[in-house]
């Protein structure tokens, strides 16, 4: 499931970039970082790409997610920080949502 979460990060990610005044050239690698101070998304380019995630997310597993949840906001390692972190966090939320049914 992880390589598909990727994809689907690296996905939301080129098309949140697209919306935003300035571009950014970026590796599609899991250490690239996102958020925060070296990252490449400020909070209002944050949200674009994490709504467009919950929606590639809903499109290819069929099952709906809120990615910016308390769960996420209470650890102690922001799951926004790179690739790989928001990677693991997903991998976790889908797990549980589809153990759900």
């Amino acid at each position: 499931m992880s390589a598909s979460i990727e994809i689907l990060i690296y996905e939301a990610l080129d098309e949140a970039m697209e919306s935003l005044p300035k571009k950014f050239n970026y590796e599609k690698k899991l250490s690239t970082n996102l958020f925060g101070g070296d990252g490449m998304l400020d909070s209002l380019g944050l949200v674009s790409f994490l709504i467009c995630l919950e929606q590639k997310i809903e499109d290819h597993y069929n099952i709906e997610i809120t990615i910016a949840n308390e769960k996420a906001m209470s650890l102690k390692n922001s799951p926004f920080r790179s690739v790989k972190s928001l990677q693991n966090y997903l991998d976790t939320l889908v797990d549980e949502k589809n153990n759900e049914t």
